[in-house]
């Protein structure tokens, strides 16, 4: 199966991008040749993008490209769950929203608009979208709305905590916290001490939440991922490599 999966796109090696089948799952292929002094993989969501020297040999590209092919199919092929895609939520009037610590319910109408907009009242959010957009587009409204009116609405318990914890451990000076409708990270901390948190976490445990807080909260004493870095959060979490594998493997559950 693996070599009839290397040959059906081994004749196409030379286009920037391409489609895959692995699992019953199409994957984007995006190749770059591009000056940098090795060849690189990476997965993401449904993308596999492969990085090539531009320096090397056509034979040489090839064959890298070859290998960095036959790693992706592999690495795919071994983990189905882990890159599945994301099912799409689609949200309706009266739909639940259960976060790790509070449930809301969606309270959804439409209305000849531009804007969209949302109000928390109680523990229903009302949501007022903009029927003048596509349905692709108003979901992506309602995403963000929900996004950020539960981050809002949860922010103070996110500032109680990370205080909390940055006093227990680090008792570093924090400029300013905040919750950020993030799919890239689950979370920054700046040169300023500003900290950010992914609302996606909303939806992971709470030992995954403060695994989370103290990997930004360390960052006020070394920014980058140094041993020092790791060590730091070592001594908060112990087990913080647990943390990081829930992550990835639970990454798909947490989102709006």
């Amino acid at each position: 199966m693996m070599s009839d999966l290397l040959f059906d796109f081994f004749q196409k090696d030379r286009r920037d991008m391409d489609q895959i089948r692995i699992n019953d799952i199409d994957f984007v292929l995006k190749i770059h040749y591009e000056p940098r002094s090795n060849a690189r993989v990476s997965i993401r969501k449904n993308n596999i993008n492969i990085r090539i020297p531009s320096s090397l040999s056509k034979d040489k590209q090839r064959e890298q490209l070859r290998q960095m092919k036959a790693w992706a199919i592999e690495r795919i092929q071994k983990n189905p769950d882990r890159f599945k895609p994301v099912i799409d939520k689609k949200y309706v009037d009266g739909d639940i929203i259960k976060t790790q610590r509070k449930t809301y319910r969606i309270h959804l109408t439409y209305k000849e608009k531009k804007n969209s907009s949302a109000v928390l009242k109680e523990d229903t959010i009302m949501l007022r979208i903009s029927s003048d957009v596509s349905s692709e587009a108003q979901q992506k409204h309602i995403k963000t709305l929900l996004s950020r009116i539960i981050g809002a609405d949860q922010l103070p318990c996110l500032i109680e905590r990370i205080h909390f914890l940055n006093k227990i451990y680090f008792n570093k000076k924090i400029h300013n916290i905040s919750f950020k409708h993030n799919l890239s990270n689950w979370g920054s901390c700046s040169q300023l001490g500003n900290i950010n948190i992914s609302t996606r976490l909303l939806f992971a445990p709470d030992d995954v939440f403060d695994y989370v807080c103290i990997h930004e909260l360390a960052h006020l004493i070394e920014q980058n991922h140094s041993k020092r870095f790791w060590h730091l959060v070592q001594q908060a979490v112990p087990d913080y490599k647990d943390k990081i594998q829930w992550l990835k493997e639970n990454s798909k559950k947490c989102h709006f």
